[in-house]
This record gives C-alpha cells, sequence and structure tokens, in this order.
C-alpha cells in the first residue's frame, strides 16, 4: 500500500516537472501571435494613413495630408518612403527646415535615394546654401571632384544617374547664380545700388527662400532711399525665420521712422512673441505703444467730428515724441484739420504750415485754404488751393475749394448774411432764426417811426436782416451761398433783390408790428 502511494506521487511530481518545461514554449508562443496580430493591424493603419494622405495631397488639402503622413511615420519609424511623403508636403507648405529633416532622415536609411537628394539638394538651392546643393547634386551624377576650390566629398557607393538631366540643370544654374551674388555684393561695396540690387533680384529668383538675401537687399534699398521697398524685404525675411527677433525689430524701427504707429507696434509684438524680455524690443515697445494709442484716438476722433478730442489727442503725440519726423507730420496734419473743422484759424494756419513743411500734401494745402477762408483771405486761400491742384489736377476738393474761393472773393464785395445776422458759417437753423429774430426786433423801422433818417437805415438792415434769414435758413439757398453764389442776386439768374414791403410781415415769427407808411 505505502509503495502504491510512492508510485503516485512520483508520478504527479513528473507531470509537474514536464509542464513545468513546457510553460516558456507556450508563452512564447503566445506572445508570437500577439505580436503578428499586432503587426498586422499596425501595417493595416499605417497602409490606411498613406493612402488617406495621398487622397489629401492630390486634393491639394495639404494640412490633413501632412496630419496622415505623421500617423504613418509613428506607426511605421524604419519605412524611408514615409519620411520621404511627409517631407515633400513640408515642402508644398514652405517648411524648408522640416522638410530638410525628413530627406535627411530618408538619406541615412537609403543614400542612392535620388528623388530625395534631388529635393535636398534644391531647398538648399533655393536658401542660398549653394556648396550643400551642389554636393547633393553631384551625388546624383558622379561628377565629383575639385569646384571652384572646393573638393567635395562624393559617396561613390551610391547608385548614381550620370544622365539625371533635372540635376545637372540645377548644377548648371549654381556658379552663374554665385557670380551674380559676388557681383551685387561688389557694387553695393562702391555705392552702386541699383546694379547690385538688379543683381540680387536676379539671385533671389534663383533662391527665393534665402532670409539673408533678402535683408542685404534692404539694406541697399534704405542706402538707395527707397524706405517702402526695405520694409518689404525684411517682412519677406522675417516670413522665412519664424525666430528672427532682430528682423521683427528692425522692421518696426523702420516702420516707425515712415510714420506707420499701427504697423510698427505689430512686429514688435512679434519680436516679444519670441523673447517677452528683449533688450531692444521691450522698451521700444512701451514707447510706440503710447504714441501709437494717442495717434489713432485723433483719427477715430476726428472722423467722428469730435475735434477737440482729435486735438487733445494730436498735442499729446507731440508731446511724447519730438525726434522722429514722420510721427510728427502725422501728429501735425491731424491738428492741421481739426483746427481748421474747428473753426480755430490762427492754430489751423500755424499746425498746417508746420506739416507742409515736412511734408507736401494737397489735403493740407486745402485744409489751410479752408482756415483761410474762414478768416476771409481769399488771396492765400486761392494761392494753397492751386498748389493743391499743381500736385494732383483731378482733385476735386482742391478744383471745387478753389471755385468756392475765387467766388467768396467776388461775393466779399457783396452782402454776407453770415455778418449780417452775426453768427458761424457752422451755425445751427435754430441759432440763425434765433439771431434773426434779435436782429428784426431791433431794427424793425416801426421802432423808429419818429425819426425818418433812423428809419431809412433800419428799412435798409431790417431787408438784409430777412434776406439773410431766407437764405441761411433754406437747405439748398444755403448751399449755393456757401459756394459763393448768392440766390437773391439778380444778377445770378436766380432770384431778384427783395424790397422792404416784400417782408412787412414775418414768416413764422412771433412778432407783430405795425407798419406806418407815409
Amino acid at each position: 500500500m505505502l509503495k502504491t502511494v510512492q508510485m503516485v506521487d512520483s508520478v504527479k511530481v513528473s507531470h509537474k516537472t514536464v509542464w513545468s518545461k513546457f510553460i516558456p514554449y507556450v508563452v512564447l508562443i503566445v506572445l508570437e501571435i500577439f505580436i503578428d496580430v499586432s503587426e498586422c493591424v499596425s501595417r493595416g493603419e499605417v497602409d490606411r494613413h498613406l493612402e488617406l494622405g495621398k487622397q489629401y495631397l492630390a486634393k491639394g488639402q495639404l494640412g490633413d495630408a501632412l496630419s496622415h503622413y505623421h500617423s504613418a511615420v509613428e506607426g511605421d519609424p524604419n519605412n524611408y518612403l514615409t519620411y520621404f511623403k511627409r517631407g515633400t508636403v513640408y515642402l508644398a507648405l514652405g517648411k524648408a527646415k522640416n522638410a530638410i529633416s525628413d530627406f535627411d532622415l530618408v538619406l541615412d536609411m537609403k543614400p542612392d535615394f535620388t528623388a530625395a537628394r534631388i529635393s535636398r539638394g534644391n531647398i538648399h538651392l533655393k536658401q542660398a546654401n549653394f556648396d550643400l546643393a551642389q554636393l547633393d547634386f553631384y551625388n546624383v551624377v558622379s561628377t565629383c571632384g575639385p569646384r571652384d576650390g572646393i573638393l567635395f566629398k562624393c559617396n561613390f557607393q551610391l547608385k548614381t544617374d550620370p544622365y539625371n538631366q533635372e540635376a545637372s540643370d540645377l548644377i548648371g544654374r549654381i556658379d552663374p547664380t554665385k557670380e551674380r551674388l559676388r557681383l551685387a555684393e561688389f557694387y553695393y561695396g562702391h555705392d552702386d545700388y541699383i546694379n547690385a540690387i538688379n543683381l540680387l533680384s536676379e539671385v533671389l529668383e534663383t533662391s527665393p527662400w534665402a532670409a539673408q538675401l533678402y535683408e542685404l537687399r534692404s539694406e541697399m534699398h534704405m542706402a538707395n532711399g527707397d524706405e517702402m521697398a526695405a520694409v518689404s524685404d525684411i517682412r519677406s525675411a522675417t516670413k522665412l525665420q519664424s525666430d528672427n527677433t532682430e528682423g521683427y525689430y528692425k522692421l518696426s524701427q523702420l516702420l516707425y521712422k515712415l510714420g506707420h504707429a499701427t504697423d510698427s507696434l505689430k512686429s514688435i509684438r512679434e519680436c516679444l512673441k519670441l523673447d517677452p524680455e528683449h533688450k531692444d524690443c521691450f522698451p521700444f515697445y512701451k514707447k510706440i505703444k503710447k504714441v501709437e494709442k494717442f495717434l489713432t484716438e485723433a483719427e477715430t476722433s476726428m472722423e467722428e467730428k469730435s475735434y477737440q478730442q482729435c486735438i487733445d489727442a494730436a498735442l499729446k503725440v507731440l508731446k511724447n515724441e519730438n525726434e522722429v519726423h514722420n510721427i510728427i507730420y502725422n501728429a501735425k496734419r491731424l491738428l492741421c484739420a481739426c483746427y481748421s473743422n474747428d473753426e480755430q484759424t490762427s492754430e489751423a494756419i500755424s499746425a498746417c504750415t508746420e506739416a507742409l513743411a515736412i511734408n507736401d500734401d494737397p489735403n493740407i494745402y486745402c485744409d489751410r485754404a479752408e482756415a483761410y477762408l474762414q478768416s476771409e483771405m481769399y488771396d492765400d486761400a486761392i494761392r494753397d488751393f492751386k498748389a493743391a491742384l499743381e500736385m494732383n489736377s483731378q482733385f476735386d476738393r482742391a478744383r471745387e475749394g478753389l471755385t468756392k474761393a475765387e467766388n467768396r472773393q467776388k461775393q466779399s464785395e457783396r452782402r454776407d448774411y453770415y455778418k449780417i445776422l452775426d453768427v458761424k458759417r457752422t451755425a445751427s437753423k435754430k441759432e440763425i432764426v434765433k439771431a434773426y429774430r434779435n436782429l428784426a426786433q431791433k431794427w424793425h423801422p416801426d421802432n423808429y417811426h419818429t425819426d425818418e433818417k433812423m428809419k431809412k437805415i433800419a428799412e435798409k438792415k431790417f431787408i438784409d436782416i430777412a434776406a439773410a434769414k431766407e437764405v441761411l435758413t433754406d437747405d439748398e439757398k444755403r448751399r449755393q451761398f456757401d459756394n459763393g453764389e448768392d440766390p437773391l442776386d439778380p444778377e445770378s439768374g436766380r432770384g431778384g433783390m427783395p424790397n422792404f414791403h416784400q417782408f412787412h410781415t414775418f414768416h413764422g415769427s412771433p412778432f407783430q408790428f405795425k407798419f406806418h407808411f407815409n
């Protein structure tokens, strides 16, 4: 019995031992099955992303294509074709740095991939990295050797394509482009800015992604006095280099110098996005933020016809800026217009004259002419309107203003209805009626019926007062008068001069007078 029990126990131990030996193999088999299934799923996902990327690329939806190629790369990080496809999308999006990174990975995995090498060389050429471009193109056609004193290290293990026309054509563009760049720098060094700019522009046709060349050409434009062209080139350079704080600072300074305070503020903010504590950008930002605020307030107030607010804001600009001529000019220009519209004539004439000393502008001549008209300085007004027309013969404001000034000059020899009622030209209809009533009550002939001499004077004044009221309370007649025509002048063909008997009653007047005629 004891032996039997021992035999059973022995068999149990034997089975445990055998099973324990097989467990690792079973686990490995199961893991392999799971890995195979996982790889199948992963491969399927990668293919799906590649296909979707291809479809979006064909539709021109580059952002969506890039997203799917990202997913494909994550799913299969060892596939050089996936990197190449993503690199081409980066290239189409103008993201040269990312494209080069992907093409580098492709060529590390497959050095003889001609398409990737040409694409990378093309980027180097567009960035004016001529030596790197030559190296890539030479490695395609295997024409390596000394070139312009430079010995290129070529990989002779690559499968070369000596008849690759694209690579050969690109190689042929490099030396002429380098020569144009050399000549451009030579002419620039000898102050021949026109030839330097023209040659560098030809270089940029081959290398349009070279930020440093745009910066160089901006310097040439500045030296040639074309500041707006310089602004355009600096803008191009900042777009090509996302971390170009110095470019944004230079752009902001130039825009401010040109008087474009709002655009200057936008550029300096781009600098501060990259470096909030930038030693140059931060203090400059604090200054132009204040000036731009006051300029904007002045412009807005002028548009809203809040002329005193416009004047106050423009004066604050001058308080904060006394060096940059174009900013000072903008403030003076606003003062000129707002003083003129507010009928502060002497201040308007002064501000306009100071603005014109900085920059001739037909609008400023017209603003000053309007101020001269307010002061009844007709010859000066006519001269300024003519000066505006000399600058722009099609300027309607100046043409209409000149006609008005000439008519006003003629009109000055006749009656001035505003003077008769002693009101401003900007007086409202309510103010005109009030002035008329006061003067009519004062000068009604019935007040002087015992004094024949004063009665005749009163009759004349009463007629003028009534005529002034008739013209200035009628919108169309007032418009005619403001343009230098007298609608009651018989010579104008628009009406006749009234007599006292026509005005012996007050239309709409609360006054009742008794008339005595001999």
